[in-house]
């Protein structure tokens, strides 16, 4: 073992009970194919704490009832509950107030939103709308369609070999046609932090506001939306050991209130006649229909939970774990790692010559492991790298160095059988 390697080993980490933490995430306990779960697939979905799981649980025993329509005992608990979830996210963000805080089903939709409303009143023909190579899907196609209908511009800023933005060419590229800037805070697939406040800073210049898709970045990193001065910002409660489903769009007020509604139906509504309707206040006009009252509630539990850990706790956990998982790979023959940037969060994305990220995959699984393979929602990415897909492994608050060396050891016994 490299003398560096054994140094991150014995590191003391006497400030994180990851024994204690590992107890409240029950699916920890499961064995896959007879073997301990090591689950190192956490840029995907985080796993869930007992406590987030039992806090919707009671919603569901105890209270459950629709919210804000209702005069009832049961109505009035829910509505507090699902309220309360929502005061809980705009202080661990920093939000000037909870009508900023609209729930959706997660970062995609918040970005539909966005893009469908602010971007089809505001966009028009010849305008120009900037983002990265190192994009999520889900950030590359909004946009996409948008343009088309509009005949609008798509500009992406390139990345250079180590899977930075080259900020230069944002400077270059940014001018008057520039009418929006949405840029990833964190790579799914590179784990590269991008400059955001930089990225702000110079579109505001412009005048351009600025969505930051942060699925990745909330659970990693301490996120204060006064202090970068985004106007839009989106992630999804699944990615912070909160339950699927639900999901965040942050908006300035000044934005939110001139945009119209995304959906109409139910509870958007201020008072509706055949001839015409006019909108509830923020942030109802932008959640229509019942809501996902029970995953409001569980996202709310998982910042409560992770506020008790504190986050800072929990990157400064990932990162030793990053720094040791990146060396230890890193003499594996054949092997070559995706995403080399100075700042990165707890993804390790790689590539064997021989070997397809499938087949390693595979294998990790039959020896407990959980990664993810595949192109990772970010095709164009791949192209930028000449490569099909890579194999990924991220990281979580209750994982370990002892799981680290499962990898590893998984990923040796890869090349003893495929040469």
């Amino acid at each position: 073992m490299h003398t560096e390697i054994a140094a991150i080993k014995k590191n003391d980490f006497s400030f994180y009970d990851i024994q204690k933490i590992r107890n409240d995430f029950p699916i920890l306990k499961t064995l896959v194919h007879d073997k301990p779960l090591v689950y190192l697939d956490n840029a995907a979905t985080t796993q869930k704490p007992q406590y987030v799981i039992d806090k919707m649980n009671y919603y569901y025993e105890n209270y459950n009832s629709n919210v804000h329509r209702g005069v009832h005992a049961l109505s009035q608990k829910a509505t507090e509950a699902f309220e309360g979830a929502r005061i809980i996210i705009k202080n661990f963000i920093n939000a000037l107030g909870k009508n900023e805080i609209i729930f959706t089903r997660g970062t995609t939709e918040s970005i539909n939103l966005v893009a469908s409303t602010y971007g089809r009143a505001n966009i028009k023909e010849g305008d120009e709308i900037i983002i990265s190579t190192m994009e999520h899907h889900s950030n590359i196609v909004p946009w996409q369609m948008l343009c088309t209908e509009k005949n609008a511009k798509l500009r992406v800023i390139p990345i250079n070999d180590n899977g930075e933005i080259i900020f230069e060419e944002f400077e270059k590229m940014i001018n008057e046609k520039t009418k929006f800037v949405s840029i990833v805070y964190a790579s799914n697939t590179l784990g590269t932090i991008n400059p955001v406040k930089e990225i702000i800073n110079l579109a505001h210049n412009y005048n351009i506001p600025v969505l930051l898709d942060a699925a990745q970045a909330i659970n990693h990193l301490k996120i204060d939306v006064q202090q970068l001065d985004c106007d839009f910002l989106a992630f999804s409660g699944h990615k912070l050991y909160g339950p699927t489903g639900i999901g965040i769009l942050y908006g300035k007020v000044n934005f939110l209130e001139a945009m119209h509604p995304y959906q109409g139906g139910g509870d958007m509504i201020s008072k509706v006649t055949f001839e015409e309707t006019t909108y509830n206040e923020l942030p109802h006009k932008f959640e229509a229909g019942t809501p996902d009252i029970a995953g409001a509630i569980g996202l709310g539990a998982a910042i409560e939970y992770i506020e008790k850990i504190g986050l800072e706790n929990i990157a400064h956990h990932e990162n030793l774990l990053l720094d040791y998982a990146t060396k230890a790979v890193s003499d594996l023959q054949g092997l070559k790692i995706i995403g080399t940037a100075k700042d990165k969060i707890g993804v390790l994305s790689f590539h064997f010559e021989n070997v397809h990220p499938h087949d390693v995959g595979t294998f990790l699984d039959f020896e407990g492991v959980a990664i993810r393979t595949g192109h990772h929602c970010t095709q164009p990415l791949m192209r930028r790298f000449n490569i099909p897909a890579t194999s990924r492994a991220s990281f979580g608050m209750y994982n370990t160095i002892e799981e680290v060396d499962v990898l590893v050891h998984g990923l040796k016994k890869i090349l003893e059988v495929f040469g």
